[in-house]
């Protein structure tokens, strides 16, 4: 019987699609308004999905969330009135301790509170050194901000593990899934997700200058497998002060912008 139960199981885990994600930061380096770009491709079970409003204890802010959990202070990608904007991408990499799986999956919570009192890359810097720990996280956070910032972070329960600073970055860009560079090489997920993106945007013959949210959406989001999934759920560019969100399979309904008035 404990044989399989344990087939079962493993079965199972093979069976339940990983929550993961697809997306890139641009340097506002390379664009001529000089304002970072960030997009985040999100797959999850969550299937329903919708943009928020919040007031926040500093700044009030919008942010992509589940509309099967609307209580709960969470969400997947967002940007305050400051013109801070965050997002994540699920890793399964880091995590190197016992901490119980009840206690993980907090990336939402801790976005909502990031949205809440940060401006700046280094407020968010700041913010994840004074968090209790552990904190409940294994993911990659991107953040971009009004002045310019572009940034990755590779996050476990106690620490940044790595920062990339997209602006030094030769390409002018970055792109990230589902494993980190910083952890264990064996249990990387997004692989293919990571390859293919890389090669869209080597390939076009579109100046980096000009890559813009309907680029993005376009060129990656709907570029089809194995980027474009059953569980895709949303599609989410942050470009010069304007969220553009695609809510449901981006191949199959257009995209909107929401704005924000700044405090």
């Amino acid at each position: 019987m404990k044989r399989l139960a344990a087939t079962f199981l493993g079965l199972l885990a093979w069976m339940v699609p990983a929550l993961c994600c697809t997306s890139v930061i641009i340097s506002g380096k390379m664009r001529e308004d000089g304002k970072p770009v960030m997009m985040k491709n999100r797959d999850t079970d969550h299937k329903s999905n919708d943009i928020k409003w919040f007031q926040g204890e500093k700044y009030h802010f919008i942010g992509l969330v589940n509309t099967d959990v609307p209580l709960l202070p969470e969400v997947w990608a967002g940007m305050n009135s400051a013109g801070f904007c965050i997002m994540n991408t699920a890793t399964y990499d880091l995590k190197e301790d016992d901490i119980p799986s009840e206690q993980m999956d907090r990336e939402g919570f801790l976005m909502y509170r990031a949205l809440e009192i940060c401006a700046t890359v280094e407020d968010f810097e700041h913010f994840i050194d004074t968090l209790s720990k552990p904190m409940g996280v294994e993911a990659n956070f991107g953040v971009i901000d009004a002045q310019g910032g572009a940034v990755y972070y590779e996050i476990d329960n106690w620490k940044i593990r790595a920062k990339y600073d997209v602006n030094e970055e030769p390409t002018g860009y970055r792109v990230v899934t589902n494993f980190t560079w910083s952890g264990r090489e064996a249990d990387r997920k997004g692989v293919e997700r990571y390859e293919k993106a890389c090669s869209l945007l080597e390939e076009t013959c579109i100046p980096i200058s000009q890559w813009d949210h309907d680029f993005l959406i376009n060129k990656i989001s709907r570029s089809g497998a194995p980027i474009l999934r059953p569980i895709t759920t949303a599609s989410i560019v942050f470009e010069g002060g304007v969220m553009w969100a695609s809510l449901g399979q981006p191949d199959k309904n257009p995209y909107k912008p929401y704005t924000i008035i700044p405090d």
